[in-house]
């Protein structure tokens, strides 16, 4: 029997010899090939990512280099870089300005060179595989929990008392993560089970019991006026610390101080928070007074956060992601309905209470079952014909139950139950308190006006409807609306309320007393302009907006810039109802020698001077645009029609 015979010897572990030309042999095993591939393939990624035009360096890193090579020359007893890079440092934070202006300038230039001539970067597609975010319900249930009920009292005063009703203490992050896949911030729909289906204020309503009609919540205005409030609450740039409010909360007092921080508090951890993990202090500005509170459209104000903390991270402006995702986890469970999953369930409003981590735990097993998210049918038409009557919460004296497609009502004051109005069955009952008063109970409420009349036997029970009128009458709105009805008049109301763009101005109105206003007392604080007429403007440096005024009708516009890294982000927007469907056709052109920008759009509709940038187009103005001053000139036209515009070259 040979060595060279397979049965007996295993060839695997015969090392392999390379004879030289010299005659000299070497052995290479496997893993010394191995290592040797491996090597190759570094180098060549190494090369690979020295090909690239390497990205331009910051204003201190020219100055240390100037700065370092003159200090080794001239103390050549020093220790080494090290030294020389402290000493660098010291002098560059003892420098003013104007003397760093030098080497700002310079970044500045070398940055826009590369710019120019580095090719576009393709960004790649954000692929999110943990979700970040600051929603966290179960920070808000452990607080409620430990409120007395003088607080539990003052909660429901400001209309938050559905908050009250929260058994959901921990997001499903999968659901969420596969939700803001599928959530069009555009149209503010999702796009699940093969249907898009839209997201209105009144969803919020439905799902959170938040009011989804009133004055909207605008979070901006003059710093003054909130520079005690943010000194009371140790306010800084990141903003207000989430642990200072829960120590508030754990004190007994009920009063105005308590409201301020239980909504800062609800905003932050659950109704609206943001990428940081403190509380944005421009919530501050509508809670001045608090006797207002509750006459705010909450469920817009949710629903317009959440597009646009989603909107910012997409567009990679922020690691995690704000806004309230348990709304929209609790408006798929509620839109979606899979089989035999809570079908004799009576269908509780709002839905917040409905939902704890038992049922929520059985959802989720159900899903998986089914094989995963989207497996179900949409059911939103039973949402949406639920809200009409939820939408009764201002007149107490009947409650809504639905129970299997049958509307289920309670007369609180004289314990009749009425069920299926189609039939009008009516039968005794007792009496019921609503869910804002009542802790631990799993009844759903929707209040209906005072019934003038309920009949017995088979026929209808009668509710005569109170009519109420529109919360713009004080701005000029004469309509009155039937509270049995989707108020729909509110939200297109033409008459909604704008606020004066400047800072030091509290004045609030319709769209045309604000015109009014402005061309009356701030005549001299904005530009006038022509429609269809280019006209230039400039900003200095530090102006960060410019509010146009059209001569044919009055309108206001406001010329928006802010500062990034790379240059100045420019934009016109219409102070409007959100509503509004007028749009404005505007041009925006800034030039540096043979050089030019221009940024062709339409307006969006803001209710006043919006802080930061709103998800809508803008123009990137680099920093060599700007002038020896630092000053931005642009030439801007707006057209009082879009179809005069669309002939514009």
């Amino acid at each position: 029997m040979s060595l060279t015979d397979p049965e007996v010897v295993d060839c695997s572990i015969i090392p392999v010899f390379q004879v030289s030309n010299g005659g000299d042999a070497s052995i290479l095993s496997v893993n010394d090939e191995e290592m040797v591939v491996s090597e190759a393939k570094r180098k060549k990624k190494k090369k690979k990512k020295q090909d690239s035009a390497p990205r331009p360096a910051c204003s201190w890193v020219y100055f240390s280099r100037e700065f370092i090579k003159e200090y080794s020359a001239s103390h050549p007893e020093s220790s080494g870089l090290k030294a020389a890079t402290k000493a660098a440092s010291d002098a560059w934070k003892l420098m003013s300005i104007e003397e760093k202006e030098k080497y700002t300038r310079h970044a500045r230039e070398v940055w826009d060179d590369y710019l120019s001539t580095a090719p576009a970067r393709i960004p790649k597609p954000r692929k999110q595989t943990k979700l970040v975010t600051r929603c966290s319900p179960g920070r808000l249930f452990n607080v409620i929990q430990r409120l007395t009920s003088e607080q539990k009292a003052a909660v429901k005063s400001m209309g938050f008392g559905s908050l009250l009703g929260l058994r959901c203490r921990t997001l499903r992050r999968s659901l969420c993560l596969w939700l803001l896949e599928r959530f069009n911030t555009a149209r503010c729909s999702l796009e699940i089970c093969g249907e898009r289906i839209p997201l209105s204020p009144r969803d919020v309503e439905h799902v959170m019991g938040l009011a989804a009609c009133g004055k909207d919540v605008v979070n901006s205005g003059p710093d003054d006026l909130i520079a005690d409030l943010r000194h009371s609450y140790n306010a800084t740039n990141r903003g207000i610390s989430v642990r200072l409010l829960e120590e508030r909360l754990a004190a007994p007092e009920a009063g105005e101080d308590f409201k301020r921080s239980f909504i800062l508090y609800a905003l932050g951890t659950l109704l609206s928070p943001t990428a940081r993990l403190d509380v944005s202090p421009s919530f501050l500005h509508f809670l001045i007074n608090m006797d207002v509170v509750h006459q705010y459209n909450w469920g817009k104000f949710l629903l317009d956060r959440l597009v646009r903390e989603v909107s910012r991270f997409r567009q990679g402006k922020q690691h995690a992601v704000g806004g309230c995702l348990l709304f929209l986890q609790l408006f798929y469970y509620e839109s979606i309905s899979i089989g035999g999953a809570g079908s004799s369930a009576p269908i509780v409003v709002p839905c917040l209470s409905s939902w704890g981590e038992e049922e929520i735990t059985e959802r989720e097993k159900r899903e998986r079952e089914l094989g995963g998210y989207g497996c179900g049918e949409v059911q939103c038409i039973h949402m949406h014909h639920t809200c009409k009557f939820y939408e009764l919460i201002k007149c107490p004296a009947l409650q809504v139950i639905i129970k299997e497609g049958c509307l289920v009502m309670e007369s609180v004051e004289y314990g009749v139950q009425v069920e299926d109005l189609s039939g009008g069955k009516i039968s005794s009952g007792v009496e019921h308190n609503p869910i804002f008063e009542q802790e631990g109970t799993e009844a759903s409420v929707a209040n209906f006006p005072k019934s003038k009349g309920i009949m017995g036997g088979d026929t209808e029970a009668i509710v005569e409807p109170d009519r109420t009128p529109c919360r713009n009458k004080e701005y000029g709105c004469n309509e009155t609306m039937n509270c049995m009805r989707n108020n729909d008049h509110e939200e297109n109301c033409i008459f909604a309320s704008c606020a004066c763009p400047l800072p030091n101005c509290k004045f609030v109105g319709s769209s045309e007393q604000l015109s009014l206003h402005f061309s009356s007392k701030h005549w001299d604080s904005g530009r006038r302009f022509r429609y269809n007429i280019p006209l230039s403007v400039t900003l200095g440096m530090n102006e960060r907006f410019l509010v146009l005024q059209a001569e044919e009708d009055g309108i206001l516009f406001i010329l928006n810039k802010g500062v990034e890294s790379i240059g100045n982000m420019v934009m016109i927007t219409c102070i409007a109802p959100c509503s509004s469907k007028d749009n404005f056709l505007y041009d925006l052109v800034s030039g540096k020698g043979i050089s030019s920008l221009r940024l062709k759009s339409l307006t969006a509709n803001f209710p006043g001077r919006v802080e930061g940038f709103p998800p809508v187009d803008f123009l990137l103005i680099p920093f060599r645009f700007l002038g020896p001053s630092g000053e931005l000139n642009l030439e801007f036209c707006i057209w009082n029609s879009t179809e005069l515009g669309s002939d514009f070259p």
